[in-house]
This record gives C-alpha cells, sequence and structure tokens, in this order.
C-alpha cells in the first residue's frame, strides 16, 4: 500500500497551487489566498515566501485597503520569469515572450506563405524572431520554457506533428528541431492549436468557470479542443478534437484529409469562398471577413453561401452538443466571422437538432482572447512545468 505523501510533496503542490491563482487571477491578497486554498495564514505567509525568495512572486502593500486594521499584502507574479510562445498556422508565424501572469511583453509576427511547409525555413523564422526578442530582455529575466500551437495533430508524448492536411505535414519532430535551433537549454512543447485555444479561453477567457466547453477553430480548415468536467479530452495519442474530420455530408465536398463531406469541407474557407463565387481572387480571414461584409451590405449571393455553411456548421455543432452536452461551444479563429455571419442558421440547426435538456443552457460565444486566443493556449502550455514544481522548474533552468 502506497503511503501518503510527504510533507514535501505537499509543500510543492501548494506552492504551485499558489503560484497557479496569481498567474491566472492577478495580484492577490494572503487572505484571499487563504480562503481560496483553504490553508491558515502562516502557511500561506510561508509559500509566499519561499515563491518571493525564487524570484516567482513579490508582495507589496495594497493601494487601497477600504478596511480598517492591518492589510493584507498583495501576492503579484514576478514577469521577469517568461515563456517563449509560438504559433505556427496554415496564413501566420507568431513567436512572442509572455510573462508570468500571462502578461505578453513582446511579439513578432510575419505572413506565411501558403505551400509546402518546410520545417527548416519555419523554425529559422521563429528563432530569428526569438533572437530579436531576446536581445531587448534585461539579465534578471529567466526563460522556463516554450510552447508551440500547431495546426494539426501532434503526439501528445514527444511532440511530433504526425498529420496536417493543410500544410502537407506528415511526422516532423518539430518540438526537437526548435528546442535544438533556440539552443536555450529549455524545453519546447507542442500542442494542437484547438486544444490550446480551448484551454487558454477556459483559463482566461470567456469560458473562465466553465468546466464543459468546446472551442472550435477555424483557419484553413477546421479543429476542436473538447474540456469534459475541466479536463482537455486529448485522446489515447493526443489526437482527440479532430471534429474538422466528422463527416456531416457523406459523399460531399472532398476533403484534404482524403474523405468527402467532412465538416471543414462543407464550412471551410474554400467552401464559402466557392459558394460567394469569390475563391481565387482572394484567400484568408479577410476574404472571409469580405463575404460576411458583403452579406450585412445585403449581397443575395454572400447572403446564400453563409446560410449554406452555416447550416452545415449548426449540424456539426448539433452532433457535438449531443454527444458531449457542454455548457459553452466557442467560435475561434475564421469561424468566429462565419458564425457571427450565420448565427440564425446554426441556433436553428441547434433547435431543430439537439435534445432539449442538452441545449437549453447551451451558451455559443466568441473568443474573449481573440485571434490570440491558441497563442495565449502556446503560454499556458509552457508555464505547466513550473505550475506543477515551480522550485524544480526553475532549478532546472539556472538562474
Amino acid at each position: 500500500m502506497r503511503a501518503g505523501p510527504s510533507q514535501e510533496e505537499i509543500r510543492r503542490h501548494n506552492l504551485g497551487v499558489l503560484l497557479r491563482h496569481v498567474h491566472l487571477s492577478g495580484p492577490t491578497s494572503r487572505s484571499e489566498l487563504t480562503t481560496k486554498m483553504g490553508l491558515n495564514r502562516s502557511t500561506i505567509m510561508a509559500l509566499t515566501a519561499d515563491l518571493t525568495a525564487a524570484g516567482l512572486v513579490r508582495e507589496e502593500l495594497p493601494t487601497e485597503t477600504g478596511r480598517a486594521g492591518r492589510p493584507s499584502l498583495v501576492v503579484r507574479p514576478e514577469p521577469r520569469v517568461y515563456v517563449l510562445a509560438f504559433d505556427i498556422g496554415v496564413d501566420r508565424l507568431v513567436a512572442a515572450r509572455v510573462g508570468l501572469g500571462g502578461v505578453i511583453l513582446d511579439r513578432r509576427e510575419a505572413i506565411r506563405e501558403r505551400g509546402p511547409f518546410v520545417m527548416d525555413r519555419v523554425v529559422g523564422r521563429l528563432a530569428s524572431f526569438t533572437g530579436q526578442m531576446l536581445k531587448k530582455t534585461r539579465s534578471d529575466t529567466v526563460c522556463v520554457g516554450a510552447g508551440v500551437a500547431f495546426s494539426g495533430g501532434v503526439r501528445s508524448s514527444d511532440g511530433v506533428v504526425r498529420f496536417s492536411p493543410n500544410m502537407g505535414v506528415q511526422d516532423i519532430p518539430l518540438g526537437e528541431e526548435l528546442e535544438s535551433r533556440l539552443g536555450l537549454g529549455i524545453p519546447v512543447a507542442v500542442g494542437n492549436d484547438a486544444n490550446l485555444g480551448a484551454l487558454a479561453e477556459q483559463a482566461r477567457g470567456v469560458g473562465v468557470g466553465c468546466r464543459d466547453l468546446i472551442y472550435l477553430h477555424g483557419d484553413v480548415g477546421i479543429g476542436g479542443g473538447i474540456i469534459a468536467a475541466g479536463q482537455l479530452l486529448g485522446g489515447q495519442g493526443g489526437y482527440g478534437g479532430e471534429v474538422g474530420h466528422m463527416v456531416v455530408n457523406a459523399g460531399g465536398r472532398p476533403c484534404g484529409c482524403g474523405s468527402r463531406g467532412c465538416l471543414e469541407a462543407e464550412v471551410g474557407e474554400r467552401a464559402l469562398l466557392e459558394a460567394a463565387g469569390r475563391f481565387g481572387a482572394d484567400i484568408g480571414r479577410d476574404a472571409v471577413r469580405a463575404v460576411v461584409d458583403a452579406a450585412d451590405r445585403g449581397d443575395i449571393v454572400a447572403q446564400d453561401a453563409l446560410a449554406r455553411v452555416g447550416d452545415w456548421l449548426g449540424l456539426g455543432v448539433a452532433n457535438l452538443v449531443n454527444i458531449l452536452n457542454p455548457e459553452m461551444v466557442i467560435f475561434g479563429g475564421m469561424l468566429r466571422e462565419i458564425y457571427l455571419g450565420s448565427a440564425a442558421q446554426v441556433r436553428s440547426r441547434i433547435t431543430t437538432d439537439v435534445l432539449h435538456a442538452s441545449r437549453e443552457s447551451l451558451r455559443l460565444r466568441t473568443p474573449m482572447l481573440g485571434d490570440d486566443t491558441t497563442l495565449v493556449g502556446a503560454a499556458e502550455l509552457a508555464f505547466a512545468q513550473v505550475l506543477a514544481d515551480p522550485l524544480d522548474a526553475l532549478a532546472r533552468v539556472g538562474p
């Protein structure tokens, strides 16, 4: 029979819980931490002292107390401790330096030309961005990790990208290659962009406090991140949530995965632009927005295109809601514009095809974090190790 946790294990666990509180909630008084964590004041004081000594938090007097008596010190995350976050999409590359507490300290962004994925070119660009940002950092800053959001299926055990039909990728060791190119001696974690988007919106966005949600992310294709009972559904190998390849129209439009009638084939960028008679004139998020704007101005062809795509989107969402019974569905990336332009069709499908008990409290939302949802998710992935065991993570990267 396994013995209970040691005092040291309990202490390390509590350090991580406290750091997570201030990382996600921002400046928090000692008295609030006492209530949230269910620990006594002397224990909270000892924990904050350890984290302060490690340079992970700092304590300050509150600017206003509003109460008589000795004020409770406020614990703030220390943004000198930071991670590198990268977002690799079909159309763009983003790199950022994100401080503890979630503040974006610096960022670089570039258009990624569509076509074959050339790892040396992409990794080289991200490494160049990183070098530019590091030149601007102070000498007392500490980088504790890096995270990558990638538009494709990522093996959770080692960060290998197994597939990405929209970028022509199969079995590339992205995490290993980026770690080597950065040369910083820090771990590089890689995750699917939609999965990380779901985690980001639950931690910092519209899904805070929601334990059951689905985040749908539109790029050229469609991915999904599913959180059930507070946990991300990653699947056996890490490829869970590929809702874009759920068949909604048997024998329908061809999909990049080799099947036909997948959700992303019926709802994605190409489906909308072709239905609106605009494919080839322009591509990307701006082209999708142009269709939505044209529909708002009364363009009948654009309205019909949005209605058609919105109906398929609603069918896909209805299937997911019936299976998973989420509290919230969030439409991110390109799907934000498509949902806003076709909300009537989506809601009509849900009303018609979803069990009443599953839809009566369902909320449909767009991301609070906007276009940075997946980037923020990459940062949170990178922070995971330091939040799990703060002192050990710092010891690994050195002073």
